[in-house]
């Protein structure tokens, strides 16, 4: 396999870099991203998912939504400010790094499943359907 190196992995532990643990684009996407870049000047479809939120960590407990974009996806399906998203496509979110990572493996039009507590305690089952990441 053939990547651009992206971003290296922190231990908090250590309170820096985890060595030898590192993250890459694949060489056919980056190929991708650069045509496009070429024949429109910027991209025009990352590939990306994303629910239009602003998120914070709960230590654990899933992660915060501290804003919601209007009219993007998770706006739409009715998340608000304040909910804490404890699932997104079956798969748990204790934090804003396990997010990011579920989100990563999702397109843009899928529909998931996202738990949400909201902040009276009450949970609900949203289906979002999800967007294409700003830009795109």
């Amino acid at each position: 396999m053939i990547g651009i190196p992206t971003l290296a992995a922190t231990d908090p532990e250590l309170g820096g870099s985890a060595p030898g643990i590192g993250f890459a684009i694949p060489s056919n996407l980056a190929s991708d991203i650069a045509g496009q870049i070429v024949a429109h000047g910027k991209v025009v479809d990352s590939h990306r998912a994303f629910l239009g939120i602003r998120v914070g960590d709960t230590n654990g407990n899933g992660v915060l939504v501290g804003a919601v974009t209007p009219g993007g996806a998770a706006a739409r399906a009715g998340i608000r400010d304040g909910d804490t998203i404890e699932s997104l496509h079956r798969s748990p979110t204790p934090t804003t790094v396990a997010l990011a990572g579920v989100l990563a493996e999702l397109r843009p039009g899928q529909n998931v499943r996202v738990v949400v507590k909201h902040e009276n305690g009450a949970k609900a089952v949203m289906l979002v359907t999800l967007g294409a990441y700003p830009g795109s």
